[in-house]
């Protein structure tokens, strides 16, 4: 039985793509295995959104090339982002590669590896390639995407709604990479999420690139609601399903409708990750970002507003070309009024084929760690002190599993996104939702115990916090 490598780096988005590939290959056959050396197809998913991650994925590409020595039919391939945007290019860059296949085309990626396969074989000449680079467009890629992995105590899954991106902020790669906006229908999507409840699925995360923005071009409102809206709508009515996250909204969608989507849908969670980039207007202007932050901010009021207790996480860009030390500080502001639950604080790092990488007001990597360092350590200040006030708490928690550090140990999610460590045979709890007492914190992660009756079965109907 044939066996394929696959390795991910990037975003859920990544994650999403790189299991509808590993269930085809299962579907044709072969078997996943951890271990490169053991493997006859080698595949990497990329991401362009850093160049440390591109050159991570290069690095490690070429390393893993030694294995050829024992297996010389062994084919080796990149999806994703980064080879749909170097292409051919890659072919040059790693020279035992003999597949490229871009962000559209991951339905295919099973079948050009058997083509490949068979045609070493048939050669039978070491190191013959038969490179097949695999990046133009393709109607309605979008609509591919429907095989999930089957894992043990698979519980919360992610659910690609969309592909694509039609914003061009001046940082980003991805409409380039990932191409504009296509959304997949609202009973295709909800047909998926009712077969993951039928395994156990019990949570869902709602992925697209704005996801908020889904199917502005392809379907009609109803009654004043967004087809998003409509779509959280009819997940939310799915038995089984008992809570919906989405990733990741950008503000130019967020309207009174998505708000108000967590005033009568207790099945959204108690959280939302939602990017600011920048607190400074001027640079949210250079950013092609087209919001000022007293809209960003105006948006989180009312959705704390509309959800007491809601979390609210974020991306940050500091180090962008031409802020000042005025333009930061705005940031640095902006962070202190919305006391936000997490932050991810990302330096600028110029990225090909960007309108930001051709600014001219560049700044050093000095400045850049400086204000990245000490934005963080505002954050950090933040998230450990609102950590800390769940210690003595209660609160439902979703059990995945084992921890991934700890395989003694269960780890879950509350509503607000925290991690909980806890006590617990796996096997009777995960999937289950239940409350745990908070006992302990420690830097992002909260230690507790299963609360008394509670585990015994998950409760009927979600609880508005």
């Amino acid at each position: 039985m044939p066996k394929v490598f696959l390795r991910t780096y990037g975003c859920q988005m990544n994650e999403r793509d790189s299991e509808q590939v590993a269930q085809m290959f299962i579907e044709r056959g072969f078997t996943v295995t951890p271990r490169a050396d053991d493997a006859d197809v080698v595949l990497m998913n990329t991401c362009s959104v850093r160049d440390q991650a591109e050159q991570k994925a290069l690095g490690n590409m070429r390393h893993l090339g030694k294995h050829r020595r024992n297996n010389p039919n062994m084919v080796f391939g990149m999806m994703g982002c980064m080879a749909q945007s170097r292409s051919e290019q890659l072919l040059e860059e790693v020279p035992h590669l003999d597949l490229v296949a871009g962000t559209q085309k991951y339905h295919r990626v099973v079948e050009h590896c058997v083509e490949l396969m068979r045609k070493k074989e048939e050669a039978q000449m070491d190191d013959l390639r038969f490179p097949i680079v695999d990046t133009g467009e393709e109607e309605s890629s979008q609509n591919t995407i429907r095989d999930h992995v089957s894992k043990e105590h698979g519980v919360s899954e992610f659910v690609s709604i969309m592909q694509g991106c039609n914003m061009k902020c001046t940082f980003c790669i991805v409409p380039f990479t990932r191409g504009p906006e296509r959304a997949r229908p609202i009973a295709d999507v909800v047909e998926e999420c009712r077969r993951l409840a039928d395994r156990g699925v019990r949570e869902v995360t709602l992925l697209g690139q704005i996801v908020n923005l889904y199917g502005r071009h392809e379907f009609p409102k109803v009654d004043g609601k967004s087809p998003f809206v409509q779509l959280l709508e009819a997940v939310h009515e799915i038995e089984g399903i008992r809570r919906i996250r989405f990733t990741s909204p950008h503000p130019i969608g967020y309207k009174e409708d998505v708000i108000d989507a967590f005033t009568y849908l207790p099945k959204l969670v108690d959280h939302v990750h939602f990017p600011m980039q920048s607190g400074s207007d001027r640079i949210l202007k250079r950013m092609h970002r087209p919001y000022k932050a007293a809209r960003f901010i105006e948006i989180c009021e009312k959705m704390k507003e509309a959800r007491p207790g809601i979390a609210i996480s974020t991306d940050i860009i500091v180090g962008f070309p031409g802020e000042t030390e005025e333009d930061y500080l705005e940031t640095k502001k902006a962070v202190e009024r919305l006391q936000f639950d997490q932050a991810f604080v990302f330096r600028y790092s110029q990225r090909r084929d960007t309108p930001a990488a051709e600014m001219e007001d560049q700044l050093p990597e000095r400045i850049k760690e400086g204000r990245n360092q000490d934005l963080l350590a505002l954050v950090d200040s933040i998230v450990e002190r609102k950590n800390h006030a769940h210690i003595g708490q209660t609160h439902e928690v979703l059990c995945e599993g084992p921890s991934r550090y700890n395989k003694e140990r269960l780890t879950g999610r509350t509503r607000t996104n925290r991690i909980v460590i806890f006590d617990g045979d796996a096997d009777r709890l995960a999937g289950r939702l239940f409350d745990v007492r908070i006992e302990e914190c420690s830097g992002f992660t909260l230690y507790g115990t299963p609360v008394g009756s509670s585990v015994v079965e998950p409760a009927t109907e979600p609880v508005m916090h």
